[in-house]
């Protein structure tokens, strides 16, 4: 049986993905199929963190994490990051609504074993779960198209000439350029992220000088113009 913790902040979003996952589950065992289950359920990424250390505590680890990328105080990359830290071998596939192209890319960079769409049928959710609990990796062929095309840009050392501005900016800095594109400012940036005004300002300072705005109304036309949903 393959344990899953799901994290996400809205708890219809939880109960679907379990009925998804237990109508998958009916399938499987028809086919003789491994089955899944839902183990445990998180709201925010702080909880899936001490859920994860506990149950691997009791030697009843979790085997997948399915972790929402758009959550409130630490969104899921952050979570993320922290969990491939403290737990490499974890495969955590990460759910989101925004298009693929904003994330999937960035979270493979931060060990993420998979990212998926919120869209996607139940038979595509188990066959995701099913892939990275045996230590695959599962990327959509558009994720792969991106992966590929960032791959390319690096190899030829284009990055500067081929690459957006937004997608040289760390997670960090891009996590704040989206957030100050959304009207946040630099104090109320620093509250959600648990930061110093003066980290978030320096951060402010670097993605200015990277994607050429001069102000915040520019960034915000930039993410408007590159289609980057705000925060």
């Amino acid at each position: 049986m393959i344990r899953v913790l799901v994290c996400d902040d809205h708890q219809i979003v939880r109960q679907g993905l379990r009925q998804m996952l237990a109508d998958a589950n009916d399938g499987a065992s028809a086919a003789g199929g491994e089955g899944i289950a839902v183990a445990a359920e998180a709201d925010r990424g702080a909880e899936a963190v001490r859920l994860v250390r506990a149950l691997h505590a009791q030697k009843t680890p979790i085997d997948v994490v399915l972790m929402d990328i758009a959550m409130p105080q630490r969104d899921g990359l952050d979570v993320l990051k922290q969990l491939k830290g403290e737990f490499p071998k974890l495969a955590v596939l990460m759910l989101s609504t925004f298009p693929d192209k904003q994330y999937a890319v960035r979270c493979l960079k931060l060990g993420a074993a998979g990212y998926l769409n919120k869209s996607a049928d139940s038979e595509q959710m188990s066959a995701a779960i099913r892939k990275v609990a045996a230590g695959g990796l599962f990327i959509t062929p558009v994720v792969a198209e991106q992966l590929a095309g960032a791959l390319s840009v690096k190899a030829l050392g284009k990055a500067g000439d081929e690459a957006a501005p937004h997608e040289r900016l760390s997670h960090r800095e891009y996590q704040v350029l989206r957030l100050l594109a959304a009207g946040r400012s630099v104090g109320e940036i620093a509250e959600q992220l648990s930061l110093a005004s003066n980290t978030i300002s320096t951060y402010r300072a670097r993605i200015l000088e990277k994607t050429g705005a001069r102000n915040d109304v520019e960034l915000a036309l930039y993410a408007v113009r590159q289609e980057l949903q705000p925060l």
